[in-house]
C-alpha cells in the first residue's frame, strides 16, 4: 500500500485528494505541491469578488494552506511541478522565488492541474491589459488592474458564463463594457431562444452585446498595451482592458509529456475511481474527462462541484476505500446581472448530436403566485424522448428565485424519470414560493401533451 502520496494542484480536486486521503490513512505522507498563493479556494467566486459583492479575497478560500499542514499534510505554496517520470515514480518541482529546484518521489501521485483560459492565436492575445480568469491569482491581477483608476473601458472576448459574470462585475463597477461573441446568442451551452432571453437581460443592464462577430485581433498601442479589440467584421472596439471569457481547456500539458494517456476530449482519460492507465497515478478535477450520463460521450466539464467530488473519490481510493464518480449531466446554474438561467442534461443541438429523437416544449409563468408581491417571469423548457417521454434536458430562465428550479430537474434526468412522472411530483407550494401549478409541473404537462401527440 502506498505510503506517500504526492498532489500536483492544491485546489478543488487537489486540496479534497489530499484531505480524504490523509483522513483516511494517517500513517500516509503527503506532500501538495501549489504555483500559486492560495489552496481550496472558490474560482466561481472570483467575479462577485472583483465586483465588490464579496468583500474579502480571503471569504473565497475554504482552507488555507496553514490549515491544510495543521492535518498533515506538507503544502509546497509557490512550487510549480516542472515534469513527471512515471517510470522513477518522481516529480520534478520548481520554487517560484527561490529559484530553486528538486524532485519528489511517490508511490501514488495526483494529477489536479485544473485548467488554463482559451486564448485564441490573434495578434495581440499577449499583450499587457489582457487577462484570462481562471485562478485566485488571475482574480487578484485584474482587480489590481480595476483599482487603478486607469481603466474606463472594458471589452470582454467570449460571452460565456464567465465572460457574461466578469461583465457584470465591471459594470457593477460602473464601467463601459462590451461583450464580444462568434455566436448569435450568448451562452452556447443553452439553446438559442433561451440564449436570446439572456442576451436581452444583458442589453438591460447597458452592456453592449456584439454578436455573430468573432476577434481578429487585439491593436496594441506604442506602450505594449492592449488598446482596442478588432472584430472579424472590422469593428474597432476601444479597450483600456480585456478580459478572456471564451472557457478553458484541461491542463494536460505535463500529463502529455509524461506519456499519461489522454482521452477523446482532450482531458485525462480515467476510470470511474479516478485512476489514470498509468499505476499509481490519478486525475481529478478540470483537467480529466468525464462520463456524460445521456450521450455517452467523453466530455471535459469545468467545474468545482465535480473537482470536489472526483477528488475526494480519488483520495478514499488512495486511502483504502472504494468509491466511484458516476459521471455527469451537464448540469449548470449562472446570474447574469438581474437574470438567473440554468441548464441540465442535453440543449437540441447536444440531443441531435446524440442519436436522440425528441419534442421540446416551453412555458412562460411566474416564480410565485401572480397575485403575490415580487412574483417575476420565469421560462421553463423541457426536452423529452420521442414516444418514451424520458426527460433528455431542461433550461429555465427569469429573476430571482428562478434558476434553483434546475435542481429538481436535474434529480429527475439523473433518475431516468419521464415528463408524466415529473408531472405527478409532490412539489412544495404556498403562494410566497410558487403558483400552486409550479412552472416545472406546468413544463412537464406541455411536454407530456407534445410527446402524446408525437405518439399519435
Amino acid at each position: 500500500m502506498s505510503t506517500r502520496l504526492v498532489v500536483i494542484g492544491g485546489d478543488a480536486a487537489g486540496g479534497s485528494a489530499a484531505s480524504q486521503a490523509k483522513k483516511r490513512r494517517p500513517d500516509l505522507d503527503v506532500v501538495m505541491f501549489e504555483r500559486g498563493r492560495a489552496t481550496s479556494y472558490s474560482a466561481c467566486g472570483i467575479p462577485y469578488w472583483i465586483s465588490g459583492t464579496v468583500e474579502r479575497e480571503a471569504d473565497l478560500v475554504a482552507r488555507t494552506p496553514e490549515q491544510h499542514r495543521a492535518a498533515g499534510i506538507d503544502v509546497r505554496m509557490r512550487t510549480e511541478v516542472v515534469g513527471i517520470d512515471t517510470d522513477k515514480g518522481a516529480v520534478h518541482w520548481r520554487d517560484l522565488e527561490a529559484g530553486t529546484e528538486g524532485t519528489e518521489y511517490y508511490d501514488d501521485l495526483v494529477y489536479a492541474t485544473g485548467s488554463v483560459p482559451m486564448r485564441p492565436p490573434v495578434d495581440g492575445i499577449d499583450a499587457d491589459g489582457v487577462y484570462g480568469v481562471q485562478v485566485l491569482d488571475d482574480g487578484v491581477a485584474l482587480r489590481d488592474e480595476l483599482d487603478s483608476g486607469r481603466v474606463r473601458r472594458v471589452v470582454v472576448v467570449g460571452g460565456g458564463y464567465i465572460g457574461l459574470e466578469i461583465a457584470e462585475a465591471c459594470r457593477v463597477r460602473g464601467l463601459d463594457v462590451t461583450v464580444v461573441d462568434k455566436s448569435a446568442t450568448p451562452v452556447g451551452t443553452f439553446d438559442p431562444d433561451v440564449g436570446a432571453a439572456i442576451a436581452e437581460a444583458v442589453r438591460c443592464e447597458d452592456i453592449e452585446l456584439v454578436l455573430s462577430d468573432g476577434v481578429a485581433g487585439i491593436d496594441v498601442g506604442p506602450d505594449g498595451r492592449a488598446r482596442a479589440v478588432v472584430t472579424e467584421s472590422g469593428r474597432e472596439l476601444p479597450a483600456d482592458l480585456v478580459v478572456l471569457g471564451l472557457g478553458v481547456r484541461p491542463n494536460v500539458r505535463l500529463a502529455r509529456e509524461a506519456g499519461i494517456p489522454l482521452g477523446t476530449s482532450g482531458g485525462i482519460a480515467v476510470d470511474q475511481r479516478m485512476r489514470t492507465r498509468v499505476p499509481g497515478v490519478w486525475a481529478a478535477g478540470d483537467c480529466v474527462e468525464s462520463v456524460h450520463r445521456l450521450s455517452k460521450q467523453r466530455v471535459v466539464v469545468a467545474l468545482g462541484t465535480h473537482a470536489n467530488k472526483q477528488g475526494r473519490v480519488a483520495g478514499i481510493n488512495i486511502g483504502g476505500g472504494y468509491a466511484t464518480f458516476p459521471g455527469v449531466i451537464g448540469t449548470a446554474i449562472t446570474k447574469i446581472c438581474s437574470t438567473e438561467a440554468a441548464r441540465t442534461g442535453l440543449s437540441e443541438a447536444e440531443a441531435e448530436a446524440a442519436g436522440y429523437a425528441f419534442v421540446t416544449a416551453a412555458v412562460d409563468s411566474t416564480t410565485k403566485a401572480g397575485y403575490f408581491p415580487g412574483a417575476s417571469v420565469i421560462r421553463v423548457k423541457m426536452i423529452a424522448e420521442r414516444f418514451s417521454g424520458r426527460l433528455l434536458g431542461a433550461q429555465v430562465v427569469g429573476r430571482e428565485g428562478a434558476a434553483k428550479r434546475v435542481d429538481a430537474l436535474a434529480i429527475c434526468i439523473w433518475n431516468e424519470m419521464t415528463v408524466d412522472e415529473v408531472l405527478s411530483l409532490d412539489l412544495s407550494y404556498a403562494p410566497p414560493f410558487a403558483p400552486v401549478w409550479d412552472p416545472v409541473l406546468i413544463a412537464a404537462r406541455k411536454a407530456l401533451e407534445a410527446v402524446e401527440a408525437d405518439r399519435g
